[in-house]
């Protein structure tokens, strides 16, 4: 586990730690030590903490004028145990929010398992983004039916078309029109 990274091509173009607005301005991520872990596994340094035990994030890109951020997660997504939504809504989500993000693309490929918990995270976070959307793209299957068997699918789209994108291929905006279309394309049918 300590050897998967989060996406870092765009480094060039955003650094979370660095932008005044985000919920990780002035965070400092080792460059060598290992100091975070999952359970008995440490992870590698360059995923943020924002509170949660077994889920960590990585706040890739954030366009302030379209109202869209990226956010990779890793890990174990853990309502039941750790309310990790409630952490990842408290100490990322509302700090977003605040500046005008509308638009959230929450990468999923290393979410390696979801339990459930309360929804109410979920639902104030759909009311709180008025015109906008929550995409879950590449997601693991299971985890994809755990949201489903409690619904958080009315809350973030994901699945389908969502895991076919080969995101890593295209730029942040390139990315974020990409998904806009296909949101609009699904609303319109």
């Amino acid at each position: 586990m300590h050897e998967i990274e989060p996406y870092y091509n765009w480094r060039e173009l955003y650094v979370a730690s660095e932008d005044d607005k985000s919920p990780f301005f002035g965070y400092t991520n080792s460059e060598v030590y290992f100091e975070h872990r999952i359970y008995n596994y440490y992870i590698h340094p360059q995923w943020d903490f924002f509170g949660s035990q077994t889920l960590y994030t990585k706040l890739l890109f954030t366009n302030y004028e379209t109202g869209y951020a990226i956010l990779e997660m890793f890990g174990e997504w853990n309502d039941v145990l750790y309310n990790d939504i409630m952490f990842f809504y408290r100490n990322v989500i509302e700090t977003l929010l605040e500046n005008g993000i509308r638009y959230f693309i929450i990468i999923g490929e290393n979410v390696f398992d979801f339990h459930s918990g309360d929804t109410d995270y979920y639902d104030e976070w759909f009311d709180n983004i008025e015109d906008g959307w929550i995409l879950g793209i590449n997601f693991r299957q299971h985890v994809q039916q755990e949201f489903s068997g409690v619904s958080i699918d009315q809350y973030i789209g994901f699945g389908g078309v969502f895991n076919e994108i080969n995101w890593r291929t295209l730029l942040p905006d390139q990315l974020f029109s990409l998904l806009d279309q296909m949101i609009a394309k699904r609303l319109s049918m």
